[in-house]
């Protein structure tokens, strides 16, 4: 054993000899390769070993004269073909274990380069030639965009595209139910996590600030790592949070998992529509991204309707002592986390974007998937001899990102250095969106995103309130008062609700086994009074006198007996638990889960309008002329005194905005380059849900106190998107870049 250990030394250490001469030899020639950087596969993938006076590269043209590949696609072609970034060859094919990988570094090969005056040409020359590249890598994405534009033409819109729009679908359902989860819940779980007002915002607000962040992530990393593994790990950090916010029982971990599976679910949006725009022809892209957007409102739909049929059922319930309790409400949340399951599990069968692997020089990989769904549409269409006739597709020049690292890195640190290298790719990224080819566009585009998701998530969540306030100012209104009662030897057995007494005298009375909800007691006197078994909301005592009066297993606790005055008063075995006032009347749940259900219906015809119209009168047409509407029915608002006049205009205002929505997602999809569109695209996103947070914070502090300021800047946000929108260049009828 001994013996066969020294012989794989000996083994070793003889590879490591021959691979530095070979590395010694490789550096006299870097001078003269640095001149063949023409590969057309890779800018930077060059061949350092072959002799001087090989030949280029002959360019492969296709047989049917209408698609090719450049040079670098007839090198992959080659069986023999390799990549210069991980192993070398030499001319007699020897291969070597390099200590690098990529473009060798400054410092490599100083022996021939330092201190003499072929460096400073080389250096000059590389230069000369990263601009070249570039030059020809936009070249190349031109020419790209125009053979794929003919190669979807030739493909059909047929099976595939519908099997992929459901698919994609239920994770776009998943971004709307993800919007109403909490709304929802909080009714019921406020007082089981015993949530106060401030806790009851934040949890209301922090999966916006989930859904930021992940719109951000998700889609710099979709141009990067692939549509399809993206969105794959962004729902299933949905789905793993969403089913464990359904168990705990804590408010702030409750509040940690909604934050994370805000994350998870913030990638959808800008992946969905980038990931099946990259499937449609030039005609179709307009329509059915369109028709897209509909599963949104379809996720809104299905949230309201499982929180209609399930959280008011309490029997569906259980709990282990005090300390654990899954209420009906969390059965709503574990059920809101099926349609991001479901699409995880579809997403599985469906391939990656094939414009995405060409955009990175994967020529077979997306031949093959473009060749599936040709073969897919023509056998659903009854023509299945049909032969996908494209042979070659041009490919873009690449440009590497490879770093240098040695045999002996350790494993961790080589991971380091890969996440390093991906997250400058994603700054490179996002700092290209603002290069003076797209800054304008940019922050046009910026401008008109904050300005509706202001006005719009602003005005949908003002809605509800209003209506709240609206049937609390009809409750008040109904509100009794007595004054200078006397009350001997009674006994109160029954509710006690929105009621106001004043200077009354009670003597020897029972209050046993009830509910006081809205009641007040002002400047009375309680003595030798008795209660038992009393649950109380929104219920106080305002300079009351307790005299020898006995309170047993009740939730009156001193915090309710306001300036009150307890004399030979005594409090036996309070109620546990939760002592913040709560509302136990279902119809207000009732309503809420009403009002939402009517609002994302009624966006249904401006869903149907948009989709028939986007290809016929153009993105910017629908998307001005929309938000201009949706501007006036703001005004509207003003006559809004009403519960049903208030839900009236909550309609009317999402029917109409929606088609501004889709009209702004079709145009952001069409503005960007596809090795730049998700991460635009989930830029925007973000800024989107950054504005909705401060629509929604800005717009409920004026609830019961004015109408006027809400609605004018609802009003005037519309109106500056809608100018600005005009300023935005046309899409209709051009190729995706």
């Amino acid at each position: 054993m001994e013996e066969n250990y020294q012989n794989r030394t000996a083994f070793i250490k003889g590879a490591k000899d021959i691979a530095k001469e070979v590395k010694r030899q490789a550096s006299k020639k870097v001078g003269r390769t640095v001149d063949r950087l023409g590969d057309e596969y890779s800018r930077r993938s060059y061949s350092r070993f072959e002799e001087d006076d090989d030949d280029d590269y002959p360019m492969q043209g296709s047989q049917d004269g209408g698609y090719y590949r450049g040079d670098s696609q007839a090198a992959n072609d080659d069986e023999g073909g390799h990549s210069d970034s991980t192993e070398g060859h030499d001319e007699d094919d020897e291969i070597y274990e390099g200590e690098y990988q990529g473009i060798p570094r400054a410092d490599s090969g100083k022996a021939s380069l330092a201190g003499g005056p072929d460096s400073v040409k080389a250096g000059a020359q590389q230069f000369r030639d990263i601009g070249v590249s570039e030059a020809e890598r936009r070249k190349d994405q031109e020419e790209l965009a125009q053979q794929y534009e003919t190669i979807l033409q030739e493909c059909g819109h047929g099976k595939f595209q519908w099997s992929l729009y459901f698919v994609l679908g239920l994770a776009l359902m998943a971004d709307g139910v993800e919007i109403f989860v909490v709304g929802f819940v909080l009714p019921s779980a406020e007082k089981d996590m015993c949530l106060s007002e401030p806790n009851k915002s934040m949890l209301g607000l922090i999966v916006y600030f989930g859904m930021m962040v992940g719109a951000f992530l998700w889609g710099a990393l979709a141009d990067r790592i692939g549509r399809r593994q993206s969105l794959l790990i962004s729902l299933s950090i949905n789905s793993i949070f969403s089913f464990f916010s359904s168990f705990v029982q804590g408010y702030s971990t409750f509040l940690f998992c909604r934050l994370l599976s805000g994350v998870g679910i913030g990638g959808s949006i800008p992946i969905v529509f980038s990931y099946y725009s990259e499937f449609l022809s030039q005609e179709k892209r307009g329509e059915h991204l369109s028709w897209l957007c509909m599963f949104w409102m379809i996720g809104g739909i299905y949230a309201s309707a499982m929180a209609w049929a399930i959280i008011p059922h309490y029997g569906w319930s259980f709990q282990m002592g005090s300390a654990y309790q899954f209420h009906s409400w969390r059965v709503f949340v574990l059920v809101c986390a099926f349609p991001s399951v479901a699409a995880i599990a579809a997403l599985n069968a469906m391939p990656e974007s094939p414009r995405f692997y060409l955009e990175n020089g994967k020529h077979d990989e997306g031949w093959m998937i473009l060749k599936e769904v040709h073969d897919t549409n023509m056998r659903a269409k009854g023509y299945p001899e049909r032969v996908f006739s494209v042979t070659t597709i041009k490919t873009v020049k690449q440009v590497d990102e490879l770093v240098d690292i040695g045999t002996d890195t350790p494993v961790w640190q080589r991971y380091r250095l890969k996440i390093m290298s991906l997250s400058q790719q994603i700054r490179n990224n996002i700092l290209a969106c603002f290069s003076p080819e797209y800054k304008r566009t940019t922050f046009m585009l910026m401008a008109v995103w904050f300005s509706m998701s202001f006005s719009y998530y602003g005005l949908t969540v003002w809605f509800p309130d209003m209506i709240k306030y609206i049937q609390k100012q009809e409750y008040e209104s109904k509100t009794k008062v007595f004054a200078k009662e006397r009350i001997e030897h009674f006994t109160f057995n029954f509710t006690l609700e929105n009621q106001v007494h004043r200077q009354g005298y009670y003597f020897n009375d029972k209050f046993l086994n009830l509910k006081m909800k809205s009641m007040v007691f002002e400047d009375s006197v309680f003595e030798e009074c008795y209660f038992e078994d009393i649950t109380s909301t929104h219920t106080v005592f305002r300079n009351c006198t307790f005299i020898a009066s006995l309170f047993y297993n009740t939730d009156l606790f001193k915090y309710r007996l306001v300036n009150s005055k307890l004399v030979n008063s005594t409090f036996l075995h309070n109620k546990e638990g939760c002592m913040l006032d709560f509302s136990d009347d279902f119809n207000n749940a009732y309503m809420i889960y009403f009002v939402n259900f009517l609002g994302t219906l009624a966006v249904l015809p401006g869903n149907i309008v948009s989709a028939l119209l986007m290809d016929k009168i153009g993105r910017l047409r629908m998307l001005a002329g929309s938000s201009v509407i949706s501007c006036v029915s703001c005004f509207l608002l003003i006559f809004g005194n009403t519960e049903s006049g208030m839900i009236a205009l909550l309609c009317l205002f999402g029917g109409i905005s929606i088609a501004s929505w889709n009209a702004l997602d079709v145009i952001t999809v069409e503005l960007y380059p596809s090795d730049k569109r998700t991460t635009a695209f989930g830029f925007l996103n973000a800024l989107c849900k950054l504005a909705a947070v401060l629509g929604i914070s800005i717009f409920q502090s004026f609830v019961g106190i004015t109408k006027a300021v809400p609605i004018l800047f609802a009003a005037g946000a519309l109106a500056a998107g809608s100018f600005l929108a005009t300023k935005l260049p046309e899409t209709r009828g051009q190729v995706l870049q």
